[in-house]
């Protein structure tokens, strides 16, 4: 614990290198952040935590060096911080809040689609092709299920999505489409 004359020898240390130091802090952070208040905010909490420092006992061999060093990690913690964006900044940047779910609706219909073909596939198609996009499968495990190599499994899988994007181009040719 520091004594009444220790305590005032360290405020003259820090009132020195407020008084010397102040102006050219402020004047960087302002350059490094390009904001004045922010700038002014760095500024403070430099000297804050110098004093924090100083409290605990620290000993400081160059002012100036420490203070800058301080200020130079408190903006770096600075651009780290994630900023909030309002919604009236994105609006100004040209963001379109409104929903656009027709995109999301036609793939949804199209997996239907894809999935109500598969039953037209040749039945050495059919289950992997429904445990492997259906149910969302690896090969391993539908070769486990099945009984069959990985290797056969990922053969049936390829050949029985190629035939699928026969059948599902054969069908949207005669269907119409959604617009």
């Amino acid at each position: 614990m520091m004594n009444a004359t220790q305590m005032r020898r360290q405020q003259m240390i820090l009132d020195a290198g407020y008084t010397d130091f102040n102006s050219r802090l402020n004047r960087y952070a302002h350059s490094r952040t390009n904001d004045g208040e922010l700038a002014d905010d760095l500024t403070q909490k430099t000297f804050l935590k110098t004093w924090a420092y100083l409290v605990k006992g620290g000993k400081i061999e160059t002012m100036e060096a420490f203070l800058y060093h301080i200020l130079k990690a408190l903006i770096i913690d600075e651009y780290r911080k994630k900023k909030p964006t309002s919604l009236d900044m994105l609006l100004d940047k040209g963001f379109d809040p409104t929903l656009d779910d027709t995109h999301r609706l036609v793939d949804m219909l199209d997996g239907k689609q894809a999935a109500t073909l598969i039953s037209q596939l040749p039945v050495l198609y059919q289950r992997v092709m429904r445990l492997r996009y259906m149910q969302d499968l690896s090969l391993e495990e539908i070769s486990l299920i099945t009984g069959q190599t990985k290797n056969a499994v990922a053969v049936q899988a390829h050949r029985g999505l190629d035939k699928l994007k026969v059948l599902y181009e054969q069908n949207s040719r005669t269907t119409p489409e959604l617009t």
